[in-house]
């Protein structure tokens, strides 16, 4: 008896989640990737004490959602496993450029990708394949996927992209050894020029370090 895996193609719909209007005040327009299971809706608590006027944030929401304990009350999402990962990512990115799409930011703005936990794979992917012009790369105690070479960031360099990656000293997921890996790696995607910040504090994001990227 044969088993054959196969693949077909369809038309998906998946949500995502805004903070504030998109007005002629707003300066900063925020695409923020949530960890593994969040909802985008409720991620967006983390940006709610942003200057209102002046922020924008766009919240992709995780396509594969699933119950967070046996009571399946609480819903929380992942973007990606290890299970068809290629095809998988890109469908997450066909996904992400058409929320970009939809929302058609104008060029006046500044743009500041934000990736937390998993988010950080997701943000540096689509960053990357399209090649995008933000203003700010944040990445938010999180591991950089592992195809990633030192040629895929080179255009953040001629964009004069700031890249700043923060990990707390008490982050639960991320032991001493792997958090040395990951610095060292760090420096070699970013050729030195992304900026290391390792504050106090656990695997949780801190409202006050979000306002120094404004």
């Amino acid at each position: 008896m044969d088993q054959v895996e196969k693949q077909v193609t369809f038309q998906a719909t998946n949500s995502y989640e805004t903070l504030n209007t998109l007005t002629a005040k707003t300066r900063n327009v925020w695409v923020v990737f949530h960890g593994i299971g969040y909802l985008s809706r409720y991620f967006l608590k983390y940006f709610n004490e942003l200057p209102p006027d002046e922020n924008y944030i766009i919240a992709p929401q995780a396509p594969s959602k699933y119950y967070l304990n046996n009571q399946y009350r609480h819903v929380g999402a992942s973007w990606l496993t290890k299970e068809n990962t290629t095809m998988e990512t890109t469908n997450v990115l066909a996904y992400l450029d058409a929320v970009w799409a939809r929302e058609n930011i104008p060029e006046t703005c500044k743009l500041i990708v934000f990736g937390f936990s998993q988010g950080v794979s997701i943000a540096t992917r689509w960053v990357t394949h399209r090649k995008l012009k933000c203003h700010h790369l944040v990445l938010y105690a999180g591991g950089l996927p592992k195809e990633l070479v030192p040629e895929d960031f080179e255009f953040l360099t001629k964009n004069k992209t700031e890249v700043t990656w923060l990990v707390g000293d008490q982050d639960e997921y991320i032991t001493p050894e792997r958090l040395q890996l990951e610095s060292k790696r760090m420096v070699t995607l970013f050729s030195r020029r992304a900026k290391q910040i390792i504050f106090v504090g656990r695997h949780k994001i801190q409202k006050e370090l979000l306002n120094q990227f404004l």
